[in-house]
């Protein structure tokens, strides 16, 4: 790969063919973190490039991405990684998960050309993108964020299932920012009071964290509890709301304090949780839902 440009935001991670069954029934959709993560910090302003692995079959995701004003470095793989997103309830935070073939691991020379501000990993299960992307991006003077789903999830047959891992604390050492949900949270820290389980989390290096649960994100930096709300008018996108989470954090994060970001990564997964798909919003909705329902708190 061959970066020219330095971007704000980079995010790294394959791309998957999405099934999600709900009570709602039975959907397809183009997922991956990078998929929603990259397309939340584009509508936010920013320059955000993609490096991702997909099929050639599914080569309409690209166009998304560059329609949306993304770069994208891709490589071409036999068949893109294909997962099922089961929700037996209306509650985000349980769902059964399993993938049916992949599209391998993000290698090094995919991104030692890389020139950001800011990379986020986002992967979907370990192995995906491995610590020796970490250790390549460490010189690179910039803020690394990476989504704990990617190194919990294990891919065992066809079923993904959580499990600890070995270089837990030298792949969280090398984080600035970290993202978790409160399930990976409580199976990782082994705390289910969630500000217990973020002070944990930064006990191992990492200076932010931000903690997604049911009803809204928890941020922990520098030593303070931020927290905002979700507060969706329908709940027809669950499926990326971590995602959204981080980029949108990211993405705020570069020009605002914790505090702030917090509110700005909430409202806009918010809104995001209202459709299925990557957010496609505009700053304005996120500005309007801001005044509303976190009482002016944000000052534009």
């Amino acid at each position: 790969m061959n970066s020219v440009e330095t971007y704000d935001v980079v995010c790294i991670g394959n791309y998957t063919k999405d099934t999600i069954i709900s009570p709602a029934g039975v959907r397809y959709v183009d997922g991956g973190a990078v998929n929603y993560s990259a397309h939340a910090a584009a509508r936010l302003g920013l320059k955000v490039a993609v490096v991702t692995r997909l099929a050639k079959e599914d080569n309409h995701v690209v166009e998304k991405f560059k329609q949306s004003g993304i770069d994208c470095f891709v490589t071409y793989t036999p068949q893109s990684t294909c997962m099922k997103l089961e929700y037996p309830t209306m509650d985000p935070d349980v769902r059964n998960l399993s993938v049916d073939g992949t599209a391998g691991s993000i290698t090094v020379s995919e991104v030692e050309g890389l020139k950001a501000k800011t990379a986020v990993i986002g992967s979907s299960l370990r192995g995906e993108v491995g610590l020796d992307i970490l250790q390549a991006l460490d010189g690179k003077d910039m803020l690394l964020a990476a989504d704990m789903q990617g190194f919990v999830r294990v891919l065992r047959g066809q079923s993904l299932v959580y499990e600890h891992w070995e270089e837990m604390q030298t792949t969280l050492a090398y984080l600035d920012i970290l993202k978790s949900d409160a399930v990976e949270a409580e199976f990782l820290t082994g705390e289910t009071d969630i500000y217990k389980a973020a002070q944990s989390y930064a006990r191992m290096g990492p200076r932010e964290i931000v903690l997604t649960h049911r009803d809204g994100v928890l941020v922990y930096a520098e030593g303070q509890f931020h927290e905002a709300g979700f507060y969706p008018q329908k709940l027809n996108g669950r499926s990326g709301r971590g995602d959204t989470c981080i980029g949108a954090y990211v993405a705020s994060r570069l020009s605002k304090p914790p505090a702030e970001a917090c509110i700005w990564a909430a409202a806009v997964t918010s809104l995001k949780m209202e459709k299925l798909g990557p957010f496609d919003r505009t700053i304005q909705e996120v500005e309007d839902l801001i005044r509303s329902k976190y009482r002016g708190r944000v000052w534009f």
